[in-house]
């Protein structure tokens, strides 16, 4: 067997495959080991291709190099000692031979080392049969899994299989590693077999019988007080959620849910009450929060992929985390302290409730969400809005100072990571306020009202929500404590809830239901009431709240049914209701800011913003003709120019920027906000000419020059227009050329002139940056696309008075001579150059002559 090479080996396993493979009919056929065995040795005699096989030629080739001269010796000396007499036939030699032959130690030899070089060459094969049979297995197993299971197994790389993994994870290791987490092992035993499962594949820890007890066992595990053992249990649930397929990081995500769960309803722990705060720099505390981020993290990423997965899977986790969020703690065996609910710690780590946005975005988990919420889980939504009411009452008995002393004081504490009582109420009231806005939009969300809340008689309808909205904007201090200074304004009470009523308006019918009534209406106008009365508006009404109120007065008035409210209120066919409706209240104030009429905030440098944010809601108004008609008796249009006047003076006297100098610290702060103010009162008076009356008003003021100027610079810019404008300046345009007096104003504000020298260049001169490879064709179409949209630009732009004002009483140039170089720029000349071709100059003047022509004959 020593000297038996590996290439032998090769050749001999090949020829009794090809053995194998000849007689595998015949021996599969048999019923029996026994009638196998007779088969293959009386194969000689049976199979006709016997003496082909390549194993028997090895064989016969074999025992001819071993014994073969021996028998032919043994054949000479048998022939040579028979007396001549006696004659022996050939059998009696071949049985002769072979007798002497098999007891010979030659044969012996020969026999046992063929049977040695067999017993190898079968041996292999045997192994590698078997090896091939598991593999077969295993991958036939992994197939019929892969195709149990596909629709729980993510397409990603984290369903790999194991089989490239250079670590296989058994049965035994995993009740090994079982074992070895057992609390009563040493430390060291339990951190080498957490480090072991986390190196481990995780389809390989999926696929392991006792990945249930895993799950059992790691939960225990979580409770474990040594920081560095928790942190490598929360390192392989990181692991899991983010290799692992749907089903593993499912009963992971439910494991740790209610780990968290039962953590929360258990008084053997330590959770900080609303009295004490949370102080983020114990290890308890960072532990638990540790937990309650990894927790929060896959939620918001499991949306991107559940979709692809039953919904029994998504409506698993949905569940476990409703009914986390939902657990209270009872009260009632607590003397003075309130412990702390986990949606506290859950406000902490996602304070605007990102996860509830990306579970309520889609409908596939949305419909899930919203059921459970009105089955079991109504009582989440009960708590948000008592926290956004518990606020408010707060904002309306304290006073502003002391709310922001308090958060002063606790500013000094935030080096040290710690949260008061106070601002965690804060965190939670941010969150649940987001919550809520979210819940709102959808319809099903808005079924959840009327709430039953613990303190109150009456229920807690959608308008009381909205109103209670609204009274925060300007009952809530203007910069509320939070936990940076670059923070302040994106989560100040006033932002947040106007980002809400900002989204709830751009739903159209969320906001009908919502916010198109006159109780909210009414909740929106009750500072501008106090504030006309002398009063003040409100314990923390601030002029950042007036213009967040104006922000959402002019999203309602930008839409139809929202202006039609504010005109006439819910109730327009009724006559008895007497009050003003809120488009005389915007009105009124709108004109005491302009005229200066409200002290309490005179001097203010935000007084101005103020004006403009309120004039931006009349705007919406007199904008259309109904609502110009309404604001008639305020004169507002006199107001504005009046203003405009006034600020265009303080302008003047701005100094001119030198050369050399920064242009931004030549003119100061205070001149920029003169200037945009007048360029804001000037939009505002343009605006005006939207209806054929306000053009009147416009024309009333003397300032139609100046706000067709305006309008000229604006255009000539081609800036986009704002969401909540109905249309652009080419409309205004129209309006305003529908009189003598516009005619004009366009006219010196060199627009047309603008507006005909773009057509010029589109029908004569063409595009500097096309190359001219082959003439232009001859356009087909009635109007050339290039050309379109100065044609209707000019056709819109002459009206009967304008072509008065711009034609009339003017003879035609008909030179004698026209440079080619030579570019109109008044309609007169229009005319002249496209129309009344009278000679052979202006023909020839002409690049394009039929395009053109015809362009000017239309």
């Amino acid at each position: 067997m020593a000297h038996f090479p590996g290439e032998d080996e090769v050749m001999l396993q090949a020829m009794l495959r090809q053995l194998f493979q000849s007689v595998k009919e015949k021996i599969t056929g048999a019923p029996s080991l026994e009638c196998a065995e007779e088969i293959l040795l009386h194969l000689e005699e049976t199979d006709e291709n016997f003496h082909n096989y390549e194993f028997v030629k090895y064989l016969r080739q074999h025992i001819c190099n071993t014994l073969g001269s021996m028998i032919e010796e043994e054949m000479e000396k048998w022939t040579s000692d028979q007396n001549q007499d006696e004659e022996s036939g050939y059998d009696t030699v071949v049985q002769h031979v072979t007798k002497r032959i098999q007891e010979s130690k030659e044969y012996k030899e020969m026999m046992h080392s063929l049977k040695n070089i067999m017993m190898v060459v079968v041996e292999s094969m045997i192994n590698k049969f078997e090896e091939d049979e598991m593999r077969s297995q295993e991958r036939q197993k992994k197939i019929q899994k892969e195709k149990s299971n596909s629709y729980c197994t993510d397409n990603c790389s984290d369903s790999d299989s194991s089989f490239n993994q250079s670590y296989k994870f058994c049965q035994g290791k995993l009740q090994l590693i079982l074992d070895q987490l057992d609390p009563g092992q040493p430390k060291e035993v339990r951190y080498e077999a957490l480090q072991t499962l986390c190196s481990a594949p995780p389809s390989d820890v999926l696929n392991c019988e006792n990945w249930t007890t895993l799950c059992e066992k790691l939960t225990v595990c979580l409770s474990d007080p040594d920081p560095v053992f928790s942190d490598r249990i929360l390192k392989f649930y990181a692991q899991t959620f983010t290799l692992s397929p749907l089903r593993m990081t499912k009963e992971t995500y439910t494991s740790l849910a209610k780990y968290l769960k039962l953590y929360f309803l258990s008084r053997e722990n330590h959770i900080p009450t609303l009295s004490t705060g949370v102080d983020t720099s114990n290890p308890n505390v960072i532990c638990l929060l540790k937990k309650v981020r990894l927790l929060n993290e896959y939620q918001k990423e499991a949306p991107s992929f559940w979709i692809r997965h039953p919904e029994k899977y998504m409506e698993e986790i949905v569940e476990n985390t409703l009914s986390l969020l939902s657990v209270k703690h009872d009260q009632s065996h607590l003397v003075t302290q309130k412990i702390l609910d986990p949606i506290y710690f859950f406000a902490l780590v996602d304070t605007k409730a990102v996860w509830f946005k990306k579970w309520m975005h889609a409908y596939y988990s949305r419909t899930a969400v919203l059921r459970l919420l009105e089955k079991k889980y109504k009582s989440l939504i009960t708590t948000a809005v008592q926290q956004c009411v518990q606020y408010f009452e707060l904002c309306e008995a304290m006073k502003a100072d002391e709310i922001l002393g308090h958060s002063k004081h606790c500013g000094n504490k935030q080096k040290t990571f710690y949260y008061s009582g106070q601002e965690l109420q804060y965190i939670y009231f941010i969150h649940s306020l987001c919550l809520l806005g979210r819940l709102l939009i959808y319809t099903q969300g808005r079924r959840l009202f009327p709430i039953k809340l613990k303190n109150r008689k009456d229920l807690v309808s959608l308008t009381d929500l909205l109103v209670l909205f609204t009274q925060l904007i300007y009952y809530s201090p203007s910069c509320p404590k939070m936990t940076s200074a670059a923070h302040l304004d994106s989560y100040s009470p006033a932002s947040m809830v106007t980002e809400v009523l900002r989204i709830l308006c751009d739903q159209k019918e969320c906001a009908i239901e919502c916010l198109y009534t006159n109780t909210v209406i009414e909740a929106l106008l009750h500072p501008i009431h106090n504030l006309m009365k002398g009063a003040k508006a409100a314990p923390n009404c601030s002029e950042t709240a007036l213009i967040h109120i104006a922000d959402i007065l002019a999203r309602i008035a930008s839409v139809e049914e929202g202006l039609t409210l504010l005109l006439y209120g819910e109730n327009m066919n009724s006559s008895e209701e007497k009050r003003p409706t809120g488009a005389h209240i915007i009105a009124q104030f709108s004109k005491k800011l302009l005229d200066e009429d409200i002290s309490i905030f005179s001097g203010s440098e935000m007084l101005p913003v103020v004006k403009g944010a309120f004039i931006s809601v009349c705007r919406q108004i007199y904008g259309t003709c109904e609502g110009l008609q309404v604001l008639i008796p305020y004169c507002l249009h006199e107001s504005i120019a009046k203003a405009w006047k006034k600020t265009s003076l303080l302008s003047e006297r701005i100094p001119t920027p030198v050369k050399g100098l920064d242009s931004v610290s030549s003119v100061n702060q205070e001149s920029q906000n003169i200037m945009a103010w007048e360029e804001n009162l000037l939009d505002d008076l343009l605006n005006f000419a939207a209806t054929p009356k306000g053009l009147l008003f416009l024309q009333r003021t003397g300032a139609i020059n100046e706000c067709v100027t305006f309008m000229f610079n604006r255009y000539a810019k081609k800036l986009q227009i704002s969401k909540h404008k109905k249309f652009g300046y080419g409309v205004l345009v129209t309006q305003v050329a529908s009189t003598a007096a516009g005619a004009i104003a366009l006219q010196s504000s060199g627009f047309i002139n603008a507006l005909i020298t773009e057509l010029w260049a589109n029908l004569e001169c063409g595009r500097d940056d096309v190359r001219v490879t082959h003439p232009r064709s001859t356009p087909v179409d009635p109007i050339d696309r290039s050309c379109q949209k100065s044609f209707l630009g000019l056709v819109n732009l002459l009206p009967y008075p304008a072509v008065y004002e711009l034609v009339g009483n003017q003879d035609l140039p008909n030179k004698a001579e026209y440079s080619l170089r030579e570019v109109p720029t008044c309609v007169i000349d229009i005319i002249d150059r496209l129309i009344i071709l009278n000679s052979e100059a202006k023909i020839r003047s002409l690049f394009n002559y039929e395009q053109s022509h015809i362009f000017g004959l239309r």
